[in-house]
């Protein structure tokens, strides 16, 4: 199996993973803070055991100058993208939640393009501009005003690429990036945690178990293909977090929600089919 191969199928993993999440995360009872503090540590607690027996921790002693881009790592992508996602999904919904943060294409062409000197195609521009047109008809419902949170979702996947463009830089084995970023991200995370009311609730253990397994396959994905490659193969995730908020959360669909689903995965479609390359 190529690489190219390799990570494709690896991003489409982390697809259904993240599909599950929102309705994890709407399904909170407690501080946004306190659930993203304890969620990330407890991803690092399972992620550390598998680097030392794995051999990777070894890394982190011969280029010790890494440490500071997996903090930086840890600071955008967990830290501050984490609490704007827990946060936005509460005032929010977990269909909004879900969809909205696929704007994370757009942001992950402009990082992709600008930082990382990834070559962008016109079809991919095009699939993009129809990725965006489904963000609006989700966003607008028909109306003017928008939800409590759904700004704060939009920005969530600007930081998160921000990260994954240092994350692309680093080196460190994918593994390694995951577990420092959630260990430097959850520290960060619990002094907000603690001012607010820090408490424990079961879910944390389980978006913990998520974030580890979706942040370590994520990390060999983008190691294979580009990452706006990549972040466009998560774009239909909200289809799964859609079944899953009207069965366990009960929450309503709109036609918007479908119209806006619809251009979304017609554009993913479209530029999961791109060849990964850098520009000349």
């Amino acid at each position: 199996m190529d690489r190219e191969t390799e990570g494709t199928l690896l991003a489409f993993t982390v697809l259904v993973l993240l599909g599950l999440e929102p309705a994890v995360i709407k399904a909170n009872p407690v501080n946004p803070f306190a659930f993203a503090s304890l969620s990330a540590l407890i991803a690092s607690l399972i992620l550390w055991p598998v680097i030392l027996l794995g051999g990777q921790a070894r890394e982190i002693l011969e280029r010790p100058a890494e440490l500071r881009k997996t903090f930086l790592t840890g600071l955008f992508a967990t830290a501050i993208a984490y609490s704007l996602f827990s946060y936005g999904t509460r005032l929010s919904t977990a269909v909004n939640s879900a969809i909205l943060t696929r704007f994370e294409v757009f942001y992950s062409f402009l990082i992709s393009w600008l930082l990382l000197r990834e070559r962008i195609t016109g079809r991919a521009v095009v699939s993009a501009l129809a990725l965006i047109a489904g963000v609006f008809l989700v966003v607008a419902q028909g109306r003017v005003s928008l939800l409590k949170g759904d700004v704060l979702l939009l920005l969530t996947p600007l930081f998160w690429q921000l990260g994954h463009a240092i994350a692309k830089r680093t080196d460190y084995s994918p593994v390694t990036i995951a577990t420092l970023r959630n260990t430097f991200g959850g520290l960060l995370l619990l002094v907000p945690a603690f001012i607010t009311g820090f408490a424990f609730t079961k879910l944390a253990l389980a978006e913990g178990l998520i974030i580890a397994l979706t942040q370590s396959l994520w990390y060999l994905a983008i190691a294979r293909i580009n990452l706006s490659k990549a972040t466009a193969i998560l774009t239909p995730a909200p289809a799964l977090t859609v079944l899953v908020s009207i069965v366990l959360l009960g929450e309503s669909v709109t036609p918007y929600h479908l119209a806006g689903l619809a251009l979304i995965t017609l554009g993913t479609l479209a530029i999961s089919r791109e060849e990964s390359g850098v520009r000349e």
